[in-house]
């Protein structure tokens, strides 16, 4: 049969993905084109020839998402896959109707066709919602495996925003290796905090090369963690799934996709920041959980806070800066920045908007429910120096940096800066050490 036309939905994450493990080497299909949404300046790349394949020679266009009707007619492409992540399921369906208008088939590809099984045992760290504190779960579970002496090598879920043969594997060991691979912003919040803690973390393109070299680490590997993006599920088998919830989004564990999936394949679910959610959504995320996985294990956790300097903070106009993709897609309107102006007496939450310079105008008019907080967006280099330029035009008092990592590192800004901390604190029972433990005892891990 001749092979079937096949257009992948993405966002230069899961499509490459999903590409890669069902359509590559698959004879019954042609991938002719990827489409991009949610990351800024995909676009106009090509998935390259050498990651590719043999089928394709010259490479995979890639488009942005407002021409799929275009291209499904153009190519007379017979199916389309959706493969990204954190939207409603309403506008899942929404490109459904729109690809099924045009008369090809409308598919979603899921783990069974798309998890690669690894050698070592692997925990999973996913989420309902961008936002809701995988990054801080994955690294006390790290920190918790290392103390008992195992070899953990975290595997982070795809950005890659740059050259992406360059990109197939790529491995983060020290500081210097962020800069040369010429990491983002985004980039470096989640692969610094997993360095400067001594462990070795991976990512890239080719999620089955980055697998095999995780697994023969030089430094060792006892076990792989998966720590996820955005609310997608893992590109490995887990051997222990936990998912995180995040209550101040209460009711999106059904009403986002994919994180019904993540909530109904979880072993554990994290019920996170509690200490700052009302009490009316705790109960909504917790019966919601019982609903869909009454046999998942719930751990009640918080997100406490400390800041660098609170004299910053009380009685000053304060600009907050958070985490872009919690701003963006994830349409979180309060993060750590904020918690803190509010919990350290702030007399203002000044606007950004008025100040606003270059791409970061775009990012705003595509996303206008951010409001008053600063999204510390730095996709490519023209990104950082607009954030940079923002927060030093912005008439503030000092600015609270709600982001992973010191963004002083990366731009010069010229007013007072305090930076905020937070990890995972359980509360209550059952907690992650004993889950830990059963995981440790199940697979005979020998601990140094």
């Amino acid at each position: 049969m001749k092979p079937q036309k096949v257009i992948i939905i993405g966002a230069a994450g899961r499509d490459f993905h999903n590409f890669n493990t069902f359509f590559r080497n698959n004879d019954n299909y042609r991938v002719v084109a990827f489409t991009a949404a949610q990351i800024p300046d995909i676009h106009g790349r090509r998935y390259p020839a050498e990651l590719a394949g043999e089928f394709y020679p010259s490479g995979i266009p890639i488009y942005h998402q407002d021409e799929l009707p275009l291209l499904i007619r153009e190519h007379l492409a017979e199916i389309c896959v959706f493969s990204y992540s954190d939207v409603t399921n309403q506008f899942v369906m929404r490109i459904a109707a729109q690809v099924n208008a045009c008369g090809a088939i409308f598919m979603l590809l899921g783990p069974g066709q798309t998890a690669l099984k690894s050698t070592k045992p692997v925990i999973s760290v996913c989420a309902t919602r961008t936002g809701a504190g995988k990054s801080q779960t994955s690294r006390k579970i790290v920190q918790m495996l290392m103390k008992m002496g195992l070899r953990v090598v975290a595997v982070r879920h795809p950005m890659p925003y740059g050259n992406l043969a360059e990109q197939k594997v790529q491995r983060f060991a020290t500081i210097e290796d962020l800069a040369k691979h010429k990491c983002t912003i985004e980039e470096i919040e989640e692969y610094e905090p997993h360095v400067v803690r001594g462990n070795v973390i991976y990512a890239g393109v080719d999620y089955e090369a980055i697998l095999r070299a995780a697994e023969n680490d030089p430094g060792g590997c006892d076990v792989i963690l998966w720590d996820g993006g955005n609310n997608d599920f893992p590109f490995y088998k887990p051997d222990l799934s936990i998912v995180v919830a995040d209550p101040h989004r209460a009711g999106a564990e059904l009403l986002y996709y994919p994180s019904e999936l993540n909530i109904r394949t979880a072993d554990v679910v994290i019920i996170n920041k509690i200490d700052t959610a009302s009490p009316e959504n705790i109960d909504t995320v917790r019966k919601n959980i019982g609903m869909i996985n009454p046999d998942a294990v719930v751990i009640d956790a918080a997100s406490p806070i400390h800041v660098d300097d609170v004299s910053l903070i009380r009685g000053r106009r304060v600009l907050a800066v958070e985490d872009g993709p919690t701003l963006t897609h994830g349409e979180m309107k309060i993060g750590a920045a904020v918690v803190a102006a509010q919990k350290y007496g702030a007399s203002l939450l000044v606007d950004p908007r008025p100040y606003l310079s270059g791409k970061l105008k775009d990012t705003f008019r595509t996303y206008p429910g951010i409001g008053t907080l600063l999204p510390a967006m730095g996709y490519s280099q023209e990104q950082v120096r607009d954030l940079e330029t923002t927060i030093n035009r912005t008439e503030c008092d000092a600015v609270i940096i709600g982001t992973p990592i010191d963004l002083q590192r990366l731009i010069s800004i010229n007013k007072p800066v305090t930076r905020v901390y937070y990890d995972l604190e359980e509360i209550g029972y059952p907690r992650l050490d004993d889950v830990l433990g059963d995981f440790v005892g199940k697979f005979g891990l020998k601990m140094m």
